[in-house]
């Protein structure tokens, strides 16, 4: 079934901002909440990624002690 393009969610929240906005998921699929990555799926087993922003493009590491290094 498909709902009416303007039919209003009546669980949404009207005001809230987009980014408040949560999505259905199944029990047990998110371990992060919404909006935060975590290292592990950004770097892949990888200790170095780049990063491209606003046409510039930067180096972020994982130390030998764990800590991130973000480099232009």
């Amino acid at each position: 079934m498909n709902p009416k393009p303007n039919a209003q969610d009546p669980h949404a929240m009207p005001n809230a901002p987009s980014s408040s906005i949560r999505l259905p998921v199944e029990p047990g699929t998110r371990t992060c909440p919404p909006g935060i990555i975590p290292a592990d799926f950004l770097f892949q087993g990888s200790q170095e990624i780049l990063i491209s922003h606003k046409g510039e493009h930067y180096r972020l590491r994982i130390t030998k002690n764990g800590k991130l290094i973000l480099t232009k």
